[in-house]
């Protein structure tokens, strides 16, 4: 193998960062669920540990809170991917009227992926604001990753239901749905089955932390197989409370041949994002 594709990484400036580190930190007196940032460092040093994990494509996943956020947040992730060229360059949005226009511009500087994050934004993804937006997406093929699942608890408007909606009117829409669409994972899978769009990312799932939460069913392990060429390595570095080859150790726990785990960590990605071959 040439390497990993991370397709779930974070990288945003410092300040969002640290306020995203906050929330984690307080997670565990509110629930009784540590959440550790297992590598907590400063930006140059997480690109190296990163990279000397042997990932040659990774993205920087941003999203925005509240309206007037991601356009700048848009603005510094062209700059980080213009800086480090491994990283595939990650845009945002949010629904609001400047969404198509910064967007656009977005799409037109070079990014080759979007970030939605419906739980934390706090949107319904169906929104008439956005759209326009999933018409832009789905005219340049720029794929979304998207944070729809309930997972870890239920928002206004997780679940499959209103990204049904999105799809129905954008059925070429390239949406990659993360963690796996935890913990509504029989439904996301059976939502890649009529739309050839949607895949899957892997993060969090599998692991020792998230079974011991919100398990993956084992009765759905053969729908991996069945979708192998649509499920993709993520990891939610750096804000994972344990290990990144534990990530990967997980996808080995599955029972999967070695041709699914070389197309979910590396090949599934790079045909996607059309990495050149090395």
């Amino acid at each position: 193998m040439p390497g990993l594709v991370d397709v779930h990484t974070h990288f945003m400036p410092q300040r969002v960062l640290d306020k995203v580190w906050a929330y984690f930190d307080a997670v565990g007196p509110k629930t009784s669920v540590e959440w550790p940032i297992t590598y907590r460092y400063a930006e140059e040093e997480r690109l190296a540990v990163l990279r000397g994990f042997g990932v040659r494509a990774f993205t920087a996943m941003i999203y925005p809170h509240k309206p007037g956020m991601a356009a700048w947040l848009n603005d510094w992730s062209a700059g980080f991917a213009a800086r480090h060229p491994d990283c595939l360059h990650t845009a945002t949005f949010f629904p609001e009227p400047e969404a198509p226009a910064y967007l656009e511009r977005a799409i037109s500087a070079g990014a080759r992926v979007c970030k939605a994050h419906v739980q934390v934004g706090d949107y319904d993804p169906a929104d008439p604001l956005l759209d326009p937006v999933w018409g832009l997406l789905a005219e340049s093929g720029v794929p979304t990753v998207i944070h729809c699942g309930s997972g870890p608890a239920p928002g206004k408007h997780t679940g499959p239901g209103p990204i049904a909606d999105v799809l129905a009117r954008h059925p070429r829409l390239r949406l990659i749905v993360a963690h796996m669409g935890m913990p509504e994972y029989r439904e996301f899978l059976e939502l890649a089955e009529v739309h050839p769009g949607v895949h899957l990312d892997t993060t969090m799932a599998f692991t020792d932390f998230s079974e011991s939460l919100l398990p993956f069913p084992s009765g759905l392990r053969p729908r991996l197989a069945e979708h192998r060429d649509r499920i993709l390595f993520g990891s939610d570095f750096p804000n994972i409370p344990y290990g990144y080859a534990h990530a990967l150790e997980s996808l080995t726990r599955l029972g999967q041949d070695d041709d699914w785990l070389r197309a979910v960590v590396h090949d599934n990605a790079a045909r996607l994002f059309a990495l050149p071959a090395v």
